[in-house]
């Protein structure tokens, strides 16, 4: 059981800029153990820490999806470098549930960071494991894959998106939700620990 929880568009961690991580200790390490539980649970191939209340620049990912197979994969203070061409697929995001639509990304990329041991990453990557990390980046940079959308692209989605915005505030309204100026709060406390 986990004590994180997934959240949904318009929660402010997720367009709040992750600060980088300053130190690595065994509640971190556990906090990424949990991460994973919650990205398998919905049924996601990467999850940013923003995703779950967590403003610190951290994101994990899994391209099969399955916790049975493919790699469990931590970048800590990921730096995405050498971005290069063009490619177009369809994406959804655990924290926009119900949305899906084509986004163009760079098709190959270098990543630079660091893994949960500190061990310094820097691979060279294309295909599917190159938009995962593009798409969780952003993330960390407080941009969703809606921001992407070309005006053609978001116009059909933007009655979804509309209904998870009031979902949200019919959520704070009955404080299912916390306020924003707990959100706030919540994201000064974790930066204090690990920023």
């Amino acid at each position: 059981m986990t004590s994180l929880q997934l959240v949904t568009y318009p929660h402010p961690t997720l367009r709040h800029p992750s600060k980088p991580i300053l130190r690595v200790d065994a509640k971190l390490k556990k906090l990424v153990d949990e991460m994973f539980e919650v990205m398998y649970e919905f049924r996601g191939v990467g999850l940013a820490a923003n995703q779950v209340n967590l403003p610190i620049r951290l994101f994990i990912a899994n391209p099969s999806g399955d916790k049975e197979e493919g790699p469990e994969l931590v970048f800590i203070n990921p730096v995405i470098n050498k971005a290069k061409g063009s490619a177009e697929a369809e994406e959804g995001c655990l924290s926009l549930p119900g949305i899906n639509a084509q986004v163009k990304r760079n098709k190959s990329l270098q990543i630079n960071a660091y893994d949960i041991s500190g061990n310094e990453i820097r691979v060279d990557l294309d295909g599917f494991l190159a938009r995962i990390i593009q798409h969780e980046v952003d993330h960390l940079d407080g941009v969703l894959f809606i921001d992407r959308l070309t005006d053609e692209i978001r116009r059909p989605v933007e009655p979804l998106i509309a209904k998870l915005e009031n979902t949200f505030q019919e959520n704070q309204s009955t404080n299912f939700v916390p306020s924003n100026q707990t959100i706030a709060e919540q994201i000064l406390e974790w930066e204090k620990q690990y920023c």
